[in-house]
């Protein structure tokens, strides 16, 4: 194939996948994930609770998990609908401008993202890189207002409104670019077809 056609393919594909992740993202976030699965995804500890997130007695006759049990498989069925997402609409959008994305690709490009994706909204990674590089004082200070139902003002370290959103969104759209310069390349190197 001519360099230049090789070139403008990859440009179109990159700039498709890359739209596709990055505007998918807020919609995942927002939309796809359950309030309860958001309110989960960041828990620690040992204490005992039922899947329901209720605290457990020792003698429960229930099943029981850890609080980092229960936030760890917060984040898989939070990673898992945004893959699932990802991947139909990388498929259909491609699809209907008549290219197919290889599966080796694809699968490569959903893997980023969903570790990745896993990794951040766990909470642990993105405190470590914020301390990393200096933008602790940012999640600090720029946290979210909220009234209770009695009125009282709180303040919100992780949700809307706040650093810690921005810092999120930011790192997955940024991780992004790397999912599509690699479903890219996979798709169309020149041993990828036949």
């Amino acid at each position: 194939m001519p360099r230049l056609l090789i070139t403008t393919e990859r440009l179109a594909l990159f700039g498709t996948l890359l739209a596709t992740f990055g505007e998918l993202h807020p919609l995942c976030d927002h939309w796809v994930q359950g309030s309860k699965t958001a309110v989960r995804k960041r828990l620690y500890g040992e204490d005992l609770v039922h899947a329901d997130g209720t605290p457990a007695d020792p003698d429960s006759t229930r099943p029981t998990m850890t609080t980092s049990d229960l936030g760890r498989r917060a984040v898989a069925c939070h990673v898992a609908s945004y893959t699932a997402v990802q991947l139909a609409a990388t498929i259909s959008i491609t699809r209907a401008f008549g290219y197919r994305v290889t599966p080796t690709a694809l699968l490569a490009g959903a893997a980023i993202n969903a570790s990745t994706h896993a990794a951040i909204d766990r909470g642990a990674v993105l405190l470590w890189l914020a301390k990393k590089t200096g933008k602790t004082s940012y999640i600090e200070h720029c946290k979210a207002a909220r009234l209770d139902d009695d009125g009282k003002a709180t303040s919100e370290l992780t949700g809307p409104g706040s650093a810690w959103m921005e810092l999120d969104a930011a790192l997955h759209r940024s991780i992004g670019i790397a999912a599509a310069a690699v479903t890219t390349w996979l798709t169309t190197r020149p041993d990828a077809r036949h």
